[in-house]
């Protein structure tokens, strides 16, 4: 990866919080914001060598980076993880909720504690980080705060109803955070990506995939990233909040 010269620097002096971090979109949200500037924190839940990976790349390119280590999904760990960030450079100024897993199957084989895994993490978890960063926001005035949704959150998919459930959980609650923190200089939108090639999506049955995505093809993480980078740090995203964008390839056209 390069930083960017001082002089290009968006992000310069901000401090990111990127969830999930240390692989997939996560990973890349963390190097894009890096190269604009921003410090940045790699979250991560049990993978700390792919994290210290991601630091070791962004620091060793003249940025700033940090791993810590959060259960997302637990209020006394995201809590901490805000303290530390705080304790380390003193502010937050972008939030982005990618950490999310999987656990599908069919609904009439769904277990109750499949369910509420992917309740817990995807949803609450976005709900823990988003209220422990706004509490800082709102005394600065400013921040950005970016959700990682899907389109199965918009449209569904056989197999997942907790993974909907729990991605349209997270459109309806950026939509109403966004109304709440607005007055205040803070966005709030969400992203849903389509099909991206990660591991998540490695196991799966491309050629059928494919025949639904206009583009004809799987997206990158650092495509959502680039998205992520200009929410982010782009002054033209400044009067952009409460939206829901697609990063799909054309699967989903409303």
């Amino acid at each position: 990866m390069e930083i960017l010269p001082e002089n290009l620097q968006r992000l310069r002096q901000r401090v990111a919080i990127v969830t999930g971090a240390s692989r997939g979109i996560g990973r890349a949200c963390a190097l894009a914001l890096a190269t604009e500037g921003a410090k940045v924190v790699v979250n991560y839940t049990s993978s700390s060598a792919a994290a210290e990976e991601i630091v070791t790349e962004i620091n060793a390119a003249g940025g700033n980076a940090l791993a810590l280590q959060a259960d997302v999904s637990q209020s006394e760990q995201v809590d901490a993880l805000v303290e530390d960030t705080i304790a380390k450079w003193g502010r937050v100024d972008i939030l982005v909720n990618n950490a999310g897993i999987t656990r599908d199957t069919l609904l009439l084989r769904m277990k109750l504690e499949d369910w509420q895994a992917v309740i817990d993490l995807n949803l609450t978890g976005v709900f823990l980080c988003t209220r422990a960063v706004s509490k800082i926001m709102l005394k600065q005035k400013s921040g950005r705060i970016i959700n990682i949704t899907s389109v199965a959150g918009l449209m569904g998919n056989p197999g997942q109803a907790n993974y909907s459930a729990a991605k349209a959980g997270v459109i309806g609650f950026t939509k109403t955070v966004a109304k709440e923190l607005a007055s205040r200089g803070i966005t709030v939108n969400a992203i849903a990506p389509g099909f991206i090639a990660t591991d998540m999506t490695s196991e799966l049955k491309s050629e059928e995939i494919l025949k639904f995505i206009p583009l004809g093809r799987y997206g990158q993480p650092e495509e959502v990233a680039g998205l992520v980078r200009f929410l982010a740090a782009d002054p033209a995203a400044a009067y952009i909040t409460g939206q829901v964008i697609n990063i799909d390839g054309g699967m989903v056209m409303a």
